[in-house]
């Protein structure tokens, strides 16, 4: 019998499969490499938190745990504000920031909002500017620049101290309260305060017999004097109108006279009415003697 040989198995193929070299070259990438090493672990991370914070329990305990560490640095020595000092007003405006800024000290300073502090303090009427500030040793610090009364307005609504530029700084309960001051009245009088003041420094020769301003018609001013006279001014040079008048009445004592008013709107043609007992009187002579 031949005898059989048996077979001899061939070498085995080294080479790997289509889907094993594919791999292989993926993890050679190296995006891919980071998203393994990185992103995997960050995206279980992220998953594993956001499971954790779905309990409503969990937030609430990060959430007093944040404001406790934040309250416990707020409220240090340091931050702390113990009171608020105001110079540059009197008392009376001292009381009434500390009414429309009520503050319950001590504050931490981080509870301050010095803009609306100073905001709210500027919006008073006697206030002219407003500094606000935090000094060493837990001062709050507001400093205050206050109107300048110049005049006193007279209304319908009573007595009203205003200052240069008209605006109003609060109600004067009498008018002997500040003697001192020129009273204006008149609808519009209390935005002309300027040129007020320039014939109130004018009218000085007149002393005491000065009463006031009134505005007439929003245009121009009667100087209103003891014994009911008046000084109708012009619109336009009221100043220079009123000089010559004062000059004419220290020449001939004009105003010492029995008259009502000294009409100076028409430059040209400047008039003098009598009062209505001189000029009874002036008729009862004219008849009597005839002319």
């Amino acid at each position: 019998m031949r005898s059989l040989k048996r077979r001899r198995p061939g070498p085995c193929d080294p080479a790997p499969s289509r889907w094993a070299w594919r791999m292989q070259r993926l993890m050679l990438t190296p995006a891919f490499l980071v998203m393994l090493r990185a992103g995997v672990p960050l995206a279980l991370t992220l998953g594993a938190a956001i499971w954790w914070l779905s309990d409503a329990a969990n937030r609430q305990m990060i959430h007093d745990t944040v404001a406790e560490a934040r309250a416990s640095f707020e409220t240090r020595p340091e931050f702390m504000v113990q009171l608020m000092a105001i110079d540059g007003g009197d008392d009376a405006l001292a009381e009434d920031i500390r009414e429309v800024v009520p503050l319950d000290f001590p504050i931490s300073s981080f509870d301050l909002n010095l803009k609306d502090i100073r905001d709210t303090i500027a919006g008073l009427p006697p206030v002219k500017t407003v500094g606000v500030r935090i000094r060493p040793g837990g001062i709050l610090q507001v400093d205050v620049t206050p109107r300048t009364p110049v005049a006193i307005w007279r209304s319908a609504a009573g007595l009203t101290l205003i200052d240069i530029t008209g605006a109003h700084l609060g109600k004067l309960g009498k008018r002997m309260e500040r003697a001192d001051l020129l009273v204006v009245a008149g609808k519009g009088a209390e935005t002309e305060v300027r040129e007020a003041l320039d014939l109130y420094r004018a009218a000085a020769p007149l002393g005491g017999r000065l009463r006031g301003l009134v505005r007439m018609g929003e245009r121009r001013w009667d100087v209103v004097l003891d014994r009911n006279q008046r000084i109708l001014l012009p619109e336009e040079g009221a100043v220079e109108a009123l000089e010559r008048v004062i000059a004419l009445d220290a020449a001939q004592d004009m105003l010492a006279r029995d008259i009502a008013r000294v009409d100076l709107r028409l430059g040209a043609r400047p008039t003098v009415q009598m009062s209505e007992q001189a000029a009874t009187l002036w008729w009862e002579i004219k008849k009597v003697s005839g002319q």
